[in-house]
């Protein structure tokens, strides 16, 4: 029996990260669905598959990217190659732990990832958890979104569950209308939506985490959780409503990737028949673990937290 797939849409980059040494860095394949699928395949074991879709250059850094994909066990038959693009670049910086970045990512392959129709198909068919991410659909092109959201939709209809992370990422957008409308055009298509509510408030004027989960309920959703910087969280939908305030908040050493291992830790628990509650302090525990060491993706989390 084929074991099923987990298949997370979207851009791979090379990182940057600083040591904690003056003037040394550390190169890695990081981006926001990456780091997810990573956590994932480390989480969920062998009874399911991960595989990654997106779209990079020929050179030695796309190159890199696969060859990192093959060993961490992450499936890259549907990562395509560009003939003229190259994978991007970004650079993290830290001050107190909070994280800021540059990007090198104009002509990003990645922006192409789901021109192709067919291939969007031929990537969703049978898979049984779609993931993508508000930066999956900022880089692409109006018409290349709407593709992506017709594969979506014919994928949802077939059996497939898509979860959906709005992270808001004004610079990516040509304007703040152009991403709201983005933003709650893909969620109206998930099955699970994971924004986080610091950006909801501050770029669709959520005055609480209720408003949040509402909101898209409304255009919708079936189930939404919402993420709070460690601080009491908020869910709602169709698997019932609830707040969670007993998470321990942790001081961040690096907060790169706390959003992304916390969705990873989250759907990690859900998949394997946690409740709402459960899986979300499961995701917590796994993304306080990862915002106290420096870089995206950090081992020692995961060993820290399936050691428990």
């Amino acid at each position: 029996m084929t074991k099923p797939l987990i298949l997370s849409i979207g851009e791979a980059m090379v990182e940057l990260s600083e040591t904690g040494q003056s003037d040394q860095w550390r190169l890695g394949i990081a981006g926001d669905t990456l780091n997810t699928a990573w956590y994932l395949r480390r989480l969920l074991g062998n009874d399911w598959r991960v595989g990654y879709m997106s779209r990079v250059g020929q050179g030695n850094f796309s190159q890199r990217m696969l060859d990192f994909l093959t060993a961490e066990g992450i499936e890259s038959a549907h990562v395509s190659r560009d003939p003229a693009r190259e994978i991007g670049l970004y650079a993290i910086s830290l001050t107190n732990g909070e994280r800021s970045f540059s990007y090198w990512r104009d002509t990003s392959a990645a922006k192409a990832l789901a021109d192709d129709p067919a291939l969007l198909h031929n990537a969703l068919e049978g898979c049984k958890i779609a993931y993508l991410s508000g930066i999956t659909i900022a880089i692409l092109s109006p018409s290349a979104r709407q593709t992506l959201h017709a594969a979506l939709k014919t994928a949802r209809a077939a059996g497939t569950t898509v979860v959906f992370d709005p992270n808001l990422r004004p610079r990516l957008w040509d304007n703040a209308t152009a991403m709201r409308t983005g933003i709650e055009g893909t969620a109206a298509l998930a099955d699970l939506v994971l924004p986080s509510f610091d950006d909801e408030a501050t770029h669709f004027g959520d005055a609480d985490m209720q408003a949040t989960i509402s909101r898209y309920l409304s255009l919708g959703a079936r189930h939404v959780v919402v993420k709070n910087g460690g601080g009491p969280m908020c869910f709602g939908g169709a698997e019932g409503h609830g707040d969670i305030t007993d998470l321990t908040p942790e001081t961040p050493v690096d907060t790169t990737s706390a959003g992304d291992s916390f969705n990873a830790g989250y759907l990690a628990a859900w998949l394997n028949g946690a409740d709402c509650a459960t899986a979300i302090r499961a995701g917590h525990a796994l993304s306080r673990e990862v915002i106290g060491h420096r870089g995206a993706l950090v081992p020692q989390a995961v060993a820290a937290v399936t050691s428990r």
